[in-house]
């Protein structure tokens, strides 16, 4: 656009020119013989030349970089515009027809674009540009990469970017790809086991499968520890490594990119969504363990070496092993060891887990992928039912004020499974806020109508002010029926 610009400005002073000298260009309508005419033809000639060469000049001694319409850009697009290439390994021109930037954004949960041609970043302005051989208009989406476009508090946290469709010629590539790009944040909630999964994880997987881990995943809001966290998942989904959006400055190019993330629902893959209609949640599960059993089977081996031959002893008399996530503080079991016992007599072998966020997930992962049952009180460590074989029971502990989002977070995704699912939903003298307030009180009697004025109420009173005390004789049948189950 820029030289299509220069040059119609070469073209009105040509013009102006034409007027001004007109025996030059040979437009002089007076009446005259031609040989009076062609007396002055050099030094006409010389003074053509001379005003021609200022012409061509002129542009690059009063060099304007951007046509007007780029002001609508900010001013670090316009640096990245001046910047001179240091690397001008171009890949090839796509068509027109293959030059687009398409976005929906009819989603709830997540806006989504599409881009086409040749793309490329630039990180210092939050921006990714894609240059057309099109003489268009300069056209921009803002776009936030994150899966909770409903939830304005913590959309507001997420960084944005410009996606930005212009012409021109004067760019340059320092990383060239071969793949498409797959572009999202760890902003938000990350940080949070079910946030990680349910927001991240499980829409990454959805939307780069298709890629066959041909492509490459550009990162805004990098966490080195995520990446250190959940390297043996991201191994599996593609076979480049990661780019740090934001402290990586080169200049990435590409020639197709997702900038946001797919999402069908909580914790779930739905097969009339995906582009082969089969893929499920268990193929999701499949992909977990293939990245996590080469860890598997080194800690298998180093139990082996240590146990020596007690392993095959323990293998041939080995009974259902009932895994129990412990909390501490909000939502807690006071009576867990009285439960765990319990457990015990029925005929489990029990392993409480503990974790925090510095447990290694393969860990975590081998433990419950040989449990026959799982155990645990709503909360985010309830997502680790995906590390489950389908077919193994999941007990959730479901506090007073939890029901809702004790069933639509982990119930129902963990029956799409394949889990058999069963919720224990506490009675208020199982409830700690049974000491503090009257019988009466709505807060007991009714939690419904307290949930329903916010979150803040569910989360003051329910979530973090809120512990367990099983009934152990109610909570007998739900281990004896789980016992029964995993022994079928």
């Amino acid at each position: 656009m820029m030289r299509q610009n220069l040059k119609k400005v070469e073209q009105i002073k040509q013009y102006e020119s034409m007027k001004m000298f007109p025996y030059v260009f040979g437009l002089n309508n007076s009446s005259g013989s031609s040989a009076k005419r062609s007396k002055p033809k050099l030094i006409y000639f010389l003074l053509f030349t001379l005003i021609s060469s200022c012409f061509v000049f002129a542009p690059y001694l009063f060099y304007l970089p951007y046509p007007s319409a780029l002001f609508l850009i900010d001013s670090s697009i316009k640096e990245f515009e001046d910047q001179v290439s240091q690397n001008i390994t171009e890949p090839p021109k796509p068509s027109k027809n293959e030059e687009s930037i398409l976005c929906d954004r009819t989603g709830y949960r997540t806006d989504i674009c599409f881009m086409k041609g040749d793309i490329r970043t630039h990180s210092p302005s939050s921006s990714i540009f894609l240059y057309t051989s099109n003489d268009d208009h300069v056209s921009q989406e803002i776009i936030k990469p994150y899966t909770r476009k409903w939830e304005t508090s913590i959309m507001d946290t997420v960084g944005e970017l410009k996606l930005v469709k212009l012409s021109g010629d004067k760019h340059s590539c320092q990383v060239v790809h071969e793949v498409p790009a797959v572009v999202f944040s760890t902003g938000g909630y990350t940080g949070n086991l079910y946030h990680e999964f349910n927001d991240g994880l499980i829409p990454l997987y959805i939307t780069s499968k298709r890629f066959n881990r041909k492509v490459v995943f550009v990162i805004a809001e990098y966490h080195k520890w995520w990446e250190m966290k959940y390297g043996d998942v991201v191994s599996q989904l593609s076979d480049y490594p990661i780019v740090d959006f934001t402290k990586d400055k080169r200049t990435h190019c590409f020639k197709e990119a997702i900038v946001g993330l797919k999402i069908h629902g909580e914790l779930t893959v739905d097969p009339s969504q995906m582009q082969d209609d089969r893929t499920t949640i268990n193929e999701f599960k499949n992909l977990l363990d293939q990245a996590y059993r080469p860890r598997i089977n080194e800690l298998d081996a180093k139990e082996e070496r240590r146990l020596k031959g007690k392993v095959a002893k323990r293998r041939k008399a080995k009974k259902p092993k009932l895994a129990l996530f412990s909390r501490t503080g909000s939502r807690a079991i006071t009576n867990e060891d009285q439960m765990v016992k319990l457990a015990q007599r029925i005929g489990f072998q029990v392993e409480v887990l503990r974790p925090d966020r510095t447990t290694e997930l393969a860990k975590i992962y081998r433990v419950l992928n040989s449990s026959t049952v799982m155990v645990g009180v709503h909360g985010a460590a309830m997502t680790h039912f995906l590390f489950m074989k389908p077919g193994g029971v999941f007990v959730q502990i479901i506090p007073l004020g939890t029901d809702w989002a004790a069933e639509t977070y982990y119930g129902e995704p963990a029956k799409k499974l394949g889990l058999d699912y069963i919720g224990y939903k506490i009675l208020p003298r199982e409830s700690s806020l049974y000491e503090q307030y009257d019988k009466n009180d709505p807060i007991l009697r009714d939690p419904g109508s307290i949930t329903q004025k916010g979150w803040q109420f569910t989360k003051g009173i329910y979530l973090t002010k809120q512990q367990v005390r099983l009934d152990l004789r109610r909570f007998k049948k739900i281990l004896t029926d789980a016992y029964a189950k995993s022994n079928r």
